[in-house]
């Protein structure tokens, strides 16, 4: 398995819409395997093709806590097929947009439908964490991040803060090539 890179904004592919994919291949099962091994190595609870710059619609989640026995999902072409009329209110970060969270309100439930890594026909209700990061997940298939759901002045204080940090870890890391 391979470590992928994992894109950040304003890197314009996380903007694309993810095509979908016409049969599972053993190069969609190793994509799908290392887009896993990345999302567990940066940390993440989902990791979706844009995000390491393949415009494919796949995506993988766990959401067991760090204390729990890993529970993958492997998700080829998925779409939501039906969502509660209940919302939620969960603060987000994205791999995408490194150490930045905002609140963003989502279905409390869902359903989805996808191929797994076999290429098996499957459907998955989901709540809690778990519902939050399909839609998440999903949204980065049709090129929305989760900023997008924010308020204009809010996205715009959050894309100056991570602006912001990335001039000043620029600086220190001149600072000690330098020394």
């Amino acid at each position: 398995m391979t470590k992928l890179t994992v894109l950040e904004i304003p890197n314009p592919i996380l903007y694309e819409k993810a095509q979908a994919v016409e049969c599972v291949t053993p190069e969609i099962q190793t994509l799908l395997s290392d887009m896993l091994e990345t999302m567990y190595k940066t940390n993440g609870v989902g990791l979706a093709g844009n995000q390491v710059g393949v415009l494919k619609r796949v995506v993988v989640i766990d959401c067991a806590g760090k204390e729990e026995k890993p529970d993958p999902i492997k998700m080829v072409n998925p779409k939501i097929i039906s969502r509660s009329e209940e919302m939620v209110c969960h603060n987000e970060g994205c791999l995408s947009i490194p150490r930045e969270y905002a609140d963003v309100v989502r279905h409390e439930k869902v359903t989805v439908e996808y191929l797994d890594e076999n290429g098996t026909l499957k459907q998955r209700s989901a709540d809690g964490l778990l519902a939050i990061a399909i839609q998440h997940e999903l949204d980065h298939l049709e090129g929305i991040l989760f900023i997008d759901h924010l308020s204009p002045l809010k996205r715009k204080m959050l894309v100056k803060h991570l602006e912001k940090r990335r001039r000043k870890q620029a600086r220190l890391e001149a600072e000690n090539t330098q020394e």
